[in-house]
């Protein structure tokens, strides 16, 4: 696509009201949440929504997700895809358009943003409030997408520090299928894919047994 047609198409994309909206996700101690921001001001003001936006001049919706993520979250480079464009209820009153993307980060690198309104919070995807602009099928979306993707790639490197237990990566597994899984078997088939390798440390914790750490032999998307 040459310069010419990419800004023409950014302000078309503009001009005709189309968002930009990311899921994002991370694993804590209740399961899978996903971050929302507290809307205050019309339209569905004093609803929970995704964090996004319209478009900035000269921005690519690349951008936008990036921009929002880095804004909410303090982090950068984690995992950020694009996943689809929702179309806007007929009687919706925000934008016509919606490209969601989702992006997956680690808790332990997370500092929201400080805000004294438009405030983001973490809420358990099951748990989730009511979302304005119809954010919750965009939820259920990446969900989908999320659980799928476990198949046949290694994008849980997103969600996890640099070095990490078995068990801490069986319990992100865990959280994202919504199941427990059967510890040698998991283990078995994780150890096969070579996606993760020791470290050749240990990982020391009160009075149990000490555990092996593992890394990501790259953190970055590969597929298996």
């Amino acid at each position: 696509m040459t310069q010419q047609s990419d800004r023409a198409q950014r302000q078309h994309l503009s001009t005709c009201g189309v968002a930009v909206a990311v899921v994002i996700l991370t694993v804590q101690r209740e399961g899978l949440t996903v971050l929302l921001i507290h809307r205050a001001a019309p339209p569905y003001a004093g609803y929970w929504a995704l964090p996004g936006g319209l478009l900035m001049p000269g921005e690519t919706l690349d951008q936008a997700a990036a921009r929002k993520l880095l804004g909410e979250t303090g982090v950068a480079d984690v995992y950020l895809e694009q996943l689809y464009t929702f179309d806007a209820q007929p009687d919706d009153p925000g934008p016509r358009a919606i490209v969601a993307y989702f992006a997956l980060v680690d808790a332990g690198r997370v500092v929201l943003a400080q805000r004294s309104s438009w405030q983001p919070a973490w809420f358990p995807v099951d748990r989730a409030p009511e979302l304005a602009f119809g954010n919750a099928r965009i939820v259920a979306y990446a969900l989908k997408r999320l659980r799928a993707k476990l198949g046949y790639s290694n994008v849980v490197y997103s969600l996890l520090p640099e070095h990490f237990t078995l068990t801490q990566l069986q319990r992100v597994y865990e959280a994202i299928l919504g199941r427990p899984l059967d510890k040698r078997n998991f283990r078995k088939r994780i150890l096969s894919l070579g996606i993760i390798e020791p470290t050749g440390h240990l990982e020391r914790t009160g009075a149990h047994r000490p555990a092996r750490l593992y890394r990501f032999s790259r953190r970055e998307p590969i597929t298996f």
